[in-house]
């Protein structure tokens, strides 16, 4: 079983990219998420309950808002998964693969279940002051049940200890080369993708690189692919084409000739897998997000600059960073549980 987080669709795809080096049938995997997860896998031919409904980020103007209070919720929304994890536990034999989802992990613990845990932090860092007292308990919790796992991988690189495993980073495989990928969406031009994931906290980014891309629109010789994702509906315009959900963002980005996106580490990771070039704009005060697009010279205060990224940024392409961490990561897996 594969314990999906929903906040966002990146645990989804790496989860996907996993599975699909496992060299199981898919008919053998059963999937367990929530939010825009759910038809994400399923399209990728995989089985998935969709049990889980998480507590939203309040983002406001691309600022996160009430740290201290998401995270108690998010306290009270981890007990409620502990309880569908426990019935899905119960009814299904075999081991657990967690992609940071503590409740599957706490019960397949209690179960006596082989378990192992997918994330990209140890820690979080979300408040400061007295409310930071709280964040260390539950951060000492979490590692506690981090150091029971049997094997925690991390999908980027770095020294293994412990039980702690660096497998590098995970993306999906694209189905074609980039010019018959391009010639699959139509694109003609130079081509620019905005993404905001799955939840509906990027709405500000959106609005931010459409005023940007009108503006540029006299000197720049390209086209706008907005992706919205699954929980943010956006008006249709003649100037940019709004492609919805898709289940494929991975070959847009590899497609495109720049791509502009909140820092969740997966299309940060595919971006730099593929070689595209990208913008990336943290949440203020959402730490991961901002440590991450730190990595790659980006800060919240960049949304104020889009034009000349913009300008700066596209059709630059890099070399390709070599991303054999599902290969990794599946490997690891098949060794322990067999």
């Amino acid at each position: 079983m594969f314990f999906t987080s929903p906040i966002g669709l990146g645990h989804a795809t790496r989860d996907i990219a996993i599975a699909d080096k496992l060299g199981i049938s898919k008919s053998e995997l059963m999937f367990v998420s929530g939010e825009g997860a759910p038809a994400l896998i399923e399209k990728s031919g995989y089985r998935c309950l969709d049990l889980y409904r998480p507590e939203k980020f309040s983002v406001d103007n691309g600022q996160l808002q009430h740290s201290f209070r998401w995270l108690m919720a998010y306290y009270s929304y981890y007990k409620k998964c502990k309880e569908i994890a426990g019935r899905v536990i119960a009814e299904n034999p075999g081991p657990v693969i967690s992609d940071e989802d503590f409740a599957s992990i706490a019960i397949a613990e209690e179960a006596g279940r082989k378990h192992v845990l997918v994330t990209d932090i140890l820690e979080t860092h979300f408040t400061k002051g007295a409310a930071s007292l709280v964040e260390k308990k539950m951060n000492r919790a979490m590692r506690e049940m981090m150091d029971r796992c049997d094997c925690v991988i991390i999908p980027d690189v770095g020294e293994d200890r412990g039980n702690l495993r660096y497998v590098g980073p995970i993306v999906r495989e694209v189905s074609a080369d980039r010019e018959t990928l391009r010639r699959r969406f139509n694109l003609a031009r130079k081509t620019i993708v905005v993404s905001v994931g799955g939840t509906d906290a990027g709405r500000y980014l959106i609005e931010k690189t459409i005023e940007a891309y009108r503006k540029l629109k006299g000197r720049l010789d390209a086209d706008l692919l907005v992706v919205p994702g699954p929980s943010l509906k956006l008006p249709d315009s003649p100037d940019y084409r709004n492609l919805g959900f898709v289940e494929n963002l991975h070959e847009l980005v590899y497609a495109a000739d720049l791509v502009i996106s909140l820092a969740g580490r997966s299309t940060m990771d595919e971006s730099m897998a593929y070689g595209t070039p990208g913008i990336f704009i943290p949440i203020k005060g959402h730490f991961e997000q901002e440590e991450g697009a730190a990595r790659l010279g980006y800060s919240h205060g960049d949304i104020l600059r889009l034009e000349p990224l913009i300008e700066e940024t596209i059709g630059r392409r890099r070399d390709s960073v070599n991303a054999a961490g599902a290969k990794n990561a599946a490997k690891i897996i098949s060794a322990l549980f067999r």
